[in-house]
């Protein structure tokens, strides 16, 4: 349901006029969607959108080109509209698509279609990967939308083959993405049929192995190019600044950034030597946090559980406090990651049910290690999700971090925010949430506070680096040597993530910068209300407000819910 027109009027005719304005920027944003729908559909399959479960989006040349003539012409359409013929949500939607398309002309500039491989690797093996995660049709229905998938996977290799420019792709990201084809192949050949029942197999076991043999060639393809691959993974300082500034709506840019994350280190750092000593009679936080690293779980299962049992504790937790509001039939499975992402991410992650759909079953990822992985590297990967550590990951995952809010966000009946958001806010917003249930009291093992102080240090490391990188002003290897130097993080696991902030620019910087904001934000909510943190129905209403407007640029979202305090 569309909130009501809000702005006072005078006459009938005034409303008339209003009403009208309403319908037709409503008009405007079903044709954008439909559009948008209909170029992504691996996105619009994982918006609960079935009807473009059997396509896949096309990664020629030409479709690179055809995305970026229309979205420059959605933004001059979107960029016409007044505010005062729009309503207050609607101002924040034509305000949110705008910044997207943003964030969108300015990769698209930068060309990542030539430079970054994987990218003709993840619309086929998320798109089939998908389907089955959610299965919102019958199982017959999911093989043959997975099997034109599949089938469509060699010649998203092929426009690879054509479109990479060897002068432009780094060499390490051909690695990351030979890595992730060979992954690929074990997944769509072997295990991808043991997903669906014995008498819908044949299709999907035929189509697997054909899609394995192409992703195979393919990483022989990545493999031959590596000795003419010399393209610089640095997004510069000039782009960098545009996403701050143009798409993310922020006031700093990539030196200011990279200066407040240095003092955030320098009070983080105190913390835990503080933790340290009355830990372990010494303020070597660094050797403190790794020899509780040893206390790790002895499998990849067995760290899936501790990650399980830490996520129901969490809910329990906010449920008896009385800290957030819970949308009704929402859960959160917690499982192992999808084998083709292992070789490429480290860590945790999220998948939020599908938006337009009526399921409310999120799904946390546990980081397994890559198949083929050494002994040596599986127990690094363990000691990296130590179980002091697992508390503050699971709040930051699941409750009340990015399952609680995307499942509160799934509410909003903005169609457009279902759609786009940033990771400044949903990242933020996850370690808001790790910081907010250590100052309600949740960490009552001064272990687990000491991880959350270092996985707060590790987000404020994180921006330096990633601002460095993307300047030009820290190589990979120094990158690794500082995460290394300012968390509790393996080296193999430390190697994956610098890698990841080399093929992911800006977003590295998103969680600290993003809670930052949040801070601020609640600071003046609370004070508007005349409440203070310890006032419970103000911060219940600060969580769900927020985060029931979306997954906002921090502009937006201090727009949305100070209309609310």
């Amino acid at each position: 349901m569309r909130r009501p027109y809000q702005r006072a009027a005078t006459c009938r005719q005034i409303l008339i006029l209003g009403s009208a304005a309403l319908s037709a920027f409503s008009d405007l944003v079903d044709e954008f969607l439909g559009e948008h729908h209909a170029e992504h559909p691996v996105q619009s399959s994982t918006l609960g959108l079935t009807d473009y479960d059997a396509l896949l989006d096309d990664v020629t040349a030409e479709g690179f080109e055809r995305r970026r003539a229309a979205s420059a012409a959605w933004f001059e359409r979107f960029s016409s509209l007044g505010s005062d013929s729009l309503s207050f949500d609607d101002t924040i939607d034509r305000d949110l698509i705008l910044a997207s398309l943003r964030d969108e002309a300015i990769f698209d500039e930068w060309e990542v279609w030539r430079r970054h491989p994987d990218t003709y690797l993840n619309p086929g093996l998320e798109g089939v990967f998908i389907l089955f995660l959610h299965r919102l049709r019958p199982e017959a229905e999911l093989v043959r939308a997975a099997v034109s998938r599949l089938e469509g996977i060699p010649a998203s290799l092929d426009a690879g083959r054509a479109n990479l420019r060897p002068e432009l792709v780094p060499a390490l990201l051909l690695k990351r993405a030979i890595r992730e084809a060979r992954a690929g192949a074990r997944y769509t050949r072997d295990l991808l049929p043991e997903q669906v029942a014995l008498e819908n197999r044949p299709p999907l076991t035929e189509a697997g192995a054909a899609a394995a043999t192409a992703l195979e060639s393919y990483a022989d393809f990545l493999a031959d190019l590596e000795p003419r691959a010399t393209g610089d993974w640095a997004f510069g300082e000039e782009r960098y600044n545009a996403i701050l500034r143009d798409a993310e709506m922020l006031s700093v840019d990539a030196r200011a950034l990279r200066e407040r994350a240095r003092g955030e280190i320098v009070q983080l750092v105190a913390d835990l030597k503080a933790g340290a000593l009355q830990l372990a009679g010494h303020d070597d936080w660094h050797k403190v946090l790794l020899d509780l690293n040893k206390d790790r779980p002895q499998t990849p299962e067995a760290m899936r559980v501790g990650y399980e049992e830490w996520t129901a504790r969490a809910r329990a937790f906010l449920h008896e406090r009385g800290l957030v509001s819970f949308p009704p039939d929402e859960e959160c499975s917690v499982e192992p990651s999808p084998p083709f992402q292992r070789p490429v991410l480290a860590v945790a992650s999220y998948q939020e049910p599908p938006p337009f759909s009526k399921s409310m079953r999120g799904h946390f990822f546990v980081p397994f290690p890559p198949e083929g992985a050494s002994e040596d590297e599986i127990a690094k990967r363990l000691e990296s999700n130590s179980y002091p550590s697992i508390p503050s990951t699971a709040v930051h995952e699941a409750y009340p971090g990015h399952h609680w809010h995307l499942v509160m966000a799934k509410l909003n009946p903005s169609p457009v925010r279902q759609v786009f958001g940033t990771s400044y806010f949903a990242e933020g917003w996850a370690l808001y949430a790790e910081r907010m249930m250590r100052e309600a009291g949740f960490y009552d093992d001064l272990r687990h506070v000491l991880f959350q102080y270092e996985a707060t240090l590790f987000r404020a490391a994180r921006i330096v680096v990633d601002t460095s990188l993307h300047m030009g002003e820290m190589t990979h290897e120094e990158a690794v040597s500082f995460m290394l130097e300012h968390s509790s993080m393996t080296e193999p696991t430390a190697i994956a993530e610098v890698t990841r902030y080399c093929s992911w620019p800006t977003q590295a910087s998103s969680y600290l910068t993003g809670c930052l904001e949040i801070l601020r934000i609640r600071d003046r909510f609370l004070s508007a209300r005349g409440a203070s943190i310890t006032d419970v129905d103000a911060m219940r209403d600060f969580h769900d407000g927020l985060t029931g407007a979306g997954t906002l640029p921090i502009a937006l979202a201090e727009r949305a819910v100070m209309a609310k305090a």
